[in-house]
């Protein structure tokens, strides 16, 4: 049957499913929608437009560890997950409100980004912990490839729907479905009970525990200095390619979103085969591959030039095969941290994690938005595609390029 075994033999997996893909197909509605509200309503400029995605990511450089450590002392991650969902909603909402009275600001919007951004943080931890209580360890991979395959479903839908509807109704009221999306999976989560893992009573080093387990594994080091390097410069051409594809090669929204909806059918294909390639060449070397086969297309966007056709084919190729990277980079990753870090320890390992993985991703926002600016828009774009490059020379020392099996938890190093 082509349902994944792990969907028809687990209810609560499904459920959990179902709403989390509803929410992922809300949050690329929204990244399409929020920055087109800055760069269509607001009129931004590339440093504003750095601005914007630091103001949504520092929360990870700030609050990242903290969150962790209050994630692992609360037993009910999930009723944790549902409030952050509730916030988000709340808080989005916020947008459409305000532009409907004519009373939508830049400012505004900082605010809006930085309040999601650190609601988003305390959910992250604790769906580390939670997502490992509801999959069993062998199942790991199966369901990160369903779990990351409905992500990459919505890399197709959302930025298609979230296009066509900013041209029919505009930026703000379309973020109304993301607001919406996030009541929806708090409504599933809210049918989703598993047996968790106990909270732990804080103590000495309660909080940085999770730091220095992470620079004690060789394993979990090098995967953190490989996705850091990457997620540095990949934020870096994030924060510019919106503003670089509707201003310099004049893309419409609705045709945007349309391309960048229709070539995430590679991350589709790149959930689907990633099993199928951890089996042939081992899960750290899928990892590898996929830290090279999701910055490496990139490299087309700067490249596109000429008649429309060209430059729709470009736009459409570098995401088709950044998003079959990126799938085999997230499911390999995320399964070999699943499987490697001991239970007591997760939140507070995902809070280490993030503080660096995700709090370089505003300094490479704005690093983007200041290089923009200076040197222009295509000249940074080579700059980050070129660089993200080298997040693969983190693993050549390391053990996992010799992982062909999930390995096991490794002691409390910390």
């Amino acid at each position: 049957m082509l349902i994944p075994p792990l969907l028809r033999e687990s209810p609560r997996f499904r459920r959990f499913w179902l709403g989390q893909t509803v929410s992922f197909v809300g949050d690329q509605v929204s990244l399409i929608a929020l920055p087109l509200v800055a760069v269509l309503v607001l009129d931004a400029t590339a440093a504003q437009m750095g601005y914007l995605v630091a103001a949504a990511l520092t929360p990870n450089l700030l609050f990242s560890l903290p969150a962790g450590a209050w994630a692992d002392r609360r037993a009910r991650k999930r009723q944790t997950m549902i409030a952050t969902d509730v916030g988000r909603a709340l808080i989005l909402g916020s947008i459409p409100v305000a532009y409907a009275f004519d009373a939508l600001t830049f400012p505004h919007m900082l605010i809006v980004a930085f309040l999601i951004g650190t609601l988003t943080v305390l959910f992250h931890v604790s769906y580390s912990a939670f997502y490992p209580a509801l999959v069993p360890r062998d199942r790991l991979v199966e369901g990160g490839s369903i779990m990351h395959g409905s992500r990459a479903l919505s890399y197709v839908v959302g930025p298609s729907v979230g296009g066509l509807l900013v041209q029919a109704i505009s930026a703000p009221v379309t973020l109304v479905l993301d607001a919406c999306s996030y009541i929806v999976s708090a409504l599933f989560l809210k049918t989703v009970d598993v047996e968790e893992p106990a909270a732990e009573a804080p103590g000495d080093g309660h909080v940085v525990a999770g730091v220095r387990w992470v620079f004690g594994s060789p394993i979990i080091r090098a995967a953190l200095g490989a996705t850091a390097t990457i997620n540095f410069f990949n934020f870096v051409f994030a924060a510019l390619f919106i503003l670089y594809a509707t201003t310099e090669l004049d893309v419409a929204p609705g045709t945007l979103g349309l391309v960048l909806g229709a070539a995430a059918v590679g991350g589709i294909l790149g959930a689907v085969v990633t099993s199928r390639v951890t089996r042939w060449i081992g899960v750290g070397p899928a990892f590898a591959l996929g830290c090279v086969l999701f910055p490496a297309p990139l490299l087309l966007v700067p490249l596109a030039q000429g008649r429309e056709l060209v430059i729709l084919t470009c736009l459409f190729l570098a995401e088709f095969g950044a998003g079959l990277g990126l799938m085999m980079l997230d499911i390999s990753a995320g399964a070999i941290a699943a499987a490697v870090v001991p239970a007591r320890l997760r939140s507070r390992v995902s809070g280490a994690y993030m503080v660096v993985n995700y709090g370089v991703r505003p300094l490479g926002a704005l690093v983007g938005g200041a290089l923009g600016s200076w040197i222009g828009l295509r000249e940074t774009l080579w700059f980050a595609t070129a660089g993200a490059l080298l997040g693969v020379l983190w693993l050549l020392p390391s053990p996992i390029l010799g992982l062909r099996e999930l390995p096991e938890p490794e002691a409390a190093l910390g």
